[in-house]
């Protein structure tokens, strides 16, 4: 395995002569022209093109907080943002090709439907982060799912539906999700006259009228979270309304899209019997935006090997994945390829490492990562990491 060779310094009496011999020993070999080359001096996705592939762009930490708290970007990533006190995304080509689709689209037409798709570890979730920073940039209402798989294979808890028979609520992820739709579309919702077209009852004493603010219905199913699932059937059926009255325009942004399709949950009933997605409550609402029946609104979903039992994780092809009823639910679909770093890609990143002195540079170096690693951008990170 792959070692960081540790810093060498002669010692010396004085230790401003030491802190300089340190200086000159981490820089000498990183001329100014390679650190700058690999860094965007657009930090805005509205701006950014295909000239700007394989570099790195900085998300301000607000938009982090705003959009990635509750999820969207992978553990080990989040862990690396911290010891570099930024959050800097790789701007690929995958997540541009999209961008430019979605700016050329015809938003009267039915919505299109992209599939991101790849080996483990070639960056399909950054790139999709790439791509909800553009939607929140841009204006879109965000309906983004950070990782279904948690829903599907680590639920929190599981309860019958006492609104829909034999159905089965996750409440508590349900509840979570809708703070993590509130910090994303805070900004849109309190600017935006997104009203709700009919009256939902709750209780005898709790209802949420016709013509309501659409920040009540969040807000009724993160303070009661018996009523969770229930309003995020709601949530989403407005959603959909406000879209094809033109009130609104929606990105549907969806990790491990699969996981509605693969029968073996870890949800169980009160039976021990295994639950099948289709009759986890939250199912068919999140299903409706991803077909192609209203307008003024894209989805781009990931389908991954992850978000499926390890058994089974023996292709990454979209038509495996999703399964006869799955494939047949998104056809037609825009496939999406995601590989593993180009070799411009490659180079950018290491330097990235060297700039924030994660890596050294010694000679080979880069040949030796890119062959243990074959250019996987997390294979590559966990062979980076402390030791």
């Amino acid at each position: 395995m792959f070692k960081k060779p540790r810093y060498i310094f002669r010692y010396n009496k004085n230790p401003k002569s030491l802190i300089t011999s340190f200086q000159c020993l981490t820089t000498a070999a990183l001329p100014t022209e390679r650190i700058d080359s690999f860094r965007c001096v657009i930090n805005n996705p509205l701006e950014q093109n295909e000239g700007h592939i394989g570099q790195f762009y900085r998300v301000p930490e607000d938009v982090v907080s705003k959009l990635f708290s509750q999820g969207g970007l992978p553990k080990s990533f989040r862990i690396q943002t911290k010891t570099f006190a930024e959050t800097c995304l790789m701007i690929r080509k995958p997540s541009i090709d999209i961008i430019n689709c979605i700016k050329n689209l015809d938003f009267s037409k039915p919505v299109p439907r992209f599939v991101l798709y790849g080996q483990k570890g070639v960056g399909k979730s950054l790139s999709l982060a790439h791509i909800v920073h553009y939607g929140y940039e841009a204006g879109f209402l965000l309906v983004h799912i950070p990782w279904l798989g948690e829903w599907m294979r680590r639920p929190k808890d599981s309860s019958p539906s006492e609104t829909k028979e034999g159905y089965t609520n996750i409440n508590l992820d349900i509840a979570s999700w809708l703070v993590h739709f509130k910090n994303q579309n805070s900004l849109l919702l309190e600017k935006a006259n997104l009203k709700t077209t009919q009256t939902y009852k709750w209780t005898k004493r709790e209802e949420t009228v016709a013509n309501s603010n659409l920040m009540d219905l969040v807000d009724h199913g993160i303070n009661r979270i018996k009523f969770a699932s229930d309003c995020v059937l709601a949530l989403l059926n407005e959603i959909k309304q406000l879209s094809k009255s033109g009130k609104c325009k929606t990105l549907v942004a969806i990790d491990g899209f699969n996981a509605f399709f693969y029968p073996e949950t870890r949800i169980r009933t009160e039976k021990k019997e295994i639950v099948h997605p289709h009759n986890v409550s939250v199912t068919e609402g999140f299903l409706s935006l991803t077909r192609f029946d209203w307008k003024n609104a894209v989805a781009v979903l990931i389908v991954d090997e992850l978000a499926i039992a390890e058994k089974d994780q023996t292709s990454y092809f979209p038509r495996y994945l999703l399964g006869k009823d799955g494939f047949e639910h998104l056809d037609p679909f825009i496939p999406v390829l995601v590989n593993g770093y180009s070799n411009k890609e490659f180079l950018s990143c290491m330097n990235y490492y060297r700039e924030r002195r994660w890596v050294q540079p010694l000679p080979g170096l880069d040949d030796e990562l890119s062959v243990i690693s074959s250019s996987n951008p997390y294979k590559l990170m966990q062979l980076c990491a402390p030791l």
